[in-house]
């Protein structure tokens, strides 16, 4: 099976975000480098880093969890011709539970190589919603 192009780290991002509101373990581990560098914290967890570690944690993670739905807002984005890092506020709603929700903070970093795009690294902490209402900060 030939190994999905992304030609941007939008079509990474959005084929993660998508394999991560259908929990589907193949389609997750297409966006992710196939290098033992790359590293993955998860929200509450440790920092798995290789790519075994990082498929064993998604597994896991996939595993017997509710349906959700993902909305997304990107804070900001640094790129150079190699390396973009996107960080973002996840706003996720449990399907059954319409008024469940948690927000994310994370940041993906995706690298350019020989098969395109790819996400390198990936961490993601809980974000307690009064902290989002605080508005930006200016420093004088």
């Amino acid at each position: 099976m030939p190994k999905t192009f992304f030609a941007t780290p939008q079509d990474v991002e959005a084929a993660f975000y998508e394999a991560l509101e259908k929990a589907d373990l193949e389609a997750m581990m297409t966006v992710w480098c196939e290098d033992e560098e790359v590293a993955c914290i998860y929200p509450g967890g440790p920092r798995m880093t290789g790519y075994a570690a990082v498929r064993e944690i998604w597994r896991r993670g996939f595993e017997n969890r509710p349906r959700f739905h993902i909305r997304t807002t990107l804070l900001s984005t640094v790129e150079n011709p190699f390396t973009t890092v996107h960080t973002v506020v996840e706003y996720f709603s449990i399907e059954s539970e319409p008024r469940q929700a948690a927000l994310i903070a994370a940041t993906n970093i995706y690298i350019r190589g020989a098969q395109g795009w790819r996400l390198a690294v990936r961490h993601a902490s809980p974000v307690p919603p009064e902290a989002l209402d605080e508005g930006p900060k200016i420093l004088h």
